[in-house]
């Protein structure tokens, strides 16, 4: 694969991303791990607005679907040893740097978060990393998913007036991973801990269950999807265990994800992760954040898949593939270097 690296923004501990459509145009969300800033960037990586200066520790931003430029955001996630204080908020434009921020939910723990769509509702699952925490390191407290709808009238949300949220699933220790999954014309989350990863459907139609399925026991830090051989079926790129260095290749076998490829290098604090198709062919992004901080590309070459190096000693602590007029375009957040990173994708 052959990328060029078009531009650069330095931002202390950058971190998460997001697209944003507003006032007719795409764009992209980057926000900071700890106290600073989320900037407002286009397709090319030039600057436009800053959103917020602080209070940062945001690990998940999520477009409101159909809205001008509203979204989601975690607040106070600064790290696993710091996060009791953490809220999903409501981010609103008012104007050129003026972005009303108001209080969704208060959710301690809240690591990643996502609106799913199904049957005209808009419903929200978020993922509390665990649920309490009394000393450094501590995992005695497994962490939740959590579901509820999102109301189509977000404008009376506030600290006093939350909306509601019910556990879907408890006891997942170290509940670190997510990802959503488009697969034939419909839409379902998948959910990676030390159980195991999930899959999770939201109802059919308002007011129906949630599903939950197991996909593997085997323990995982994230995973993300692409069709890497071509066949028509969707295979899963997994980082393991927790913040691990091991890749590894799963694809259906009898109807079931079964381990296929185990990368013999290592990728120590393997982070960053993006399934996509580029140029018509499967391709994951991924990254880790010790060692030699690459940012990486899997591919399927004819007989196995393959890792090769896109950039060197960066440290991305998450990616994303967007397409832009006429090019492919890929976005990291090499937080190790507190860098901002555009490149083009210019061909595989």
């Amino acid at each position: 694969m052959k990328v060029n690296k078009i531009k650069t923004h330095e931002l202390e501990k950058c971190y998460a991303i997001s697209p944003l459509t507003y006032n007719g145009s795409e764009h992209i969300l980057i926000a900071a791990e700890k106290v600073n800033k989320c900037l407002l960037f286009d397709l090319d990586g030039n600057l436009e607005e800053t959103v917020w200066d602080e209070p940062g520790g945001t690990m998940s931003m999520v477009q409101v679907p159909g809205s001008n430029g509203q979204f989601l955001a975690t607040h106070k996630f600064y790290s696993p040893n710091d996060s009791k204080e953490a809220k999903i908020v409501l981010v609103t434009p008012k104007a050129k740097n003026d972005w009303e921020v108001k209080t969704l939910v208060d959710l301690p723990f809240v690591h990643r978060f996502d609106i799913l769509t199904r049957g005209g509702v808009n419903y929200l699952i978020a993922c509390a990393l665990k649920s309490d925490h009394e000393y450094k390191d501590d995992w005695r407290f497994p962490g939740k998913i959590w579901v509820g709808v999102l109301p189509d009238d977000l404008s009376g949300v506030d600290e006093e007036h939350q909306i509601e949220l019910t556990v879907l699933k408890d006891g997942l220790l170290k509940n670190h991973g997510y990802c959503r999954v488009e697969e034939n014309g419909g839409v379902w989350a998948a959910v990676a801990a030390d159980n195991g990863i999930f899959k999770v459907v939201p109802p059919a139609e308002k007011g129906g269950e949630w599903t939950v399925e197991t996909l593997t026991e085997d323990a995982a830090s994230d995973m993300t999807f692409a069709d890497f051989d071509g066949d028509g079926e969707l295979e899963m790129l997994v980082m393991t265990p927790f913040h691990g260095e091991i890749v590894k290749i799963y694809k259906k076998v009898n109807g079931a994800y079964t381990c296929i490829k185990t990368f013999d290098k290592t990728y120590e604090f393997a982070h960053g992760i993006w399934g996509a198709e580029v140029f018509g062919k499967g391709v994951a992004i991924i990254g880790h954040r010790k060692g030699e901080r690459d940012l990486l590309a899997c591919t399927y070459d004819g007989s196995d898949y393959v890792m090769e190096v896109l950039d060197h000693d960066v440290g991305p602590a998450n990616v994303r593939v967007y397409e832009k007029p006429g090019k492919v375009g890929l976005v990291s957040t090499n937080r190790e270097i507190n860098q901002i990173a555009f490149y083009e994708i210019d061909s595989l």
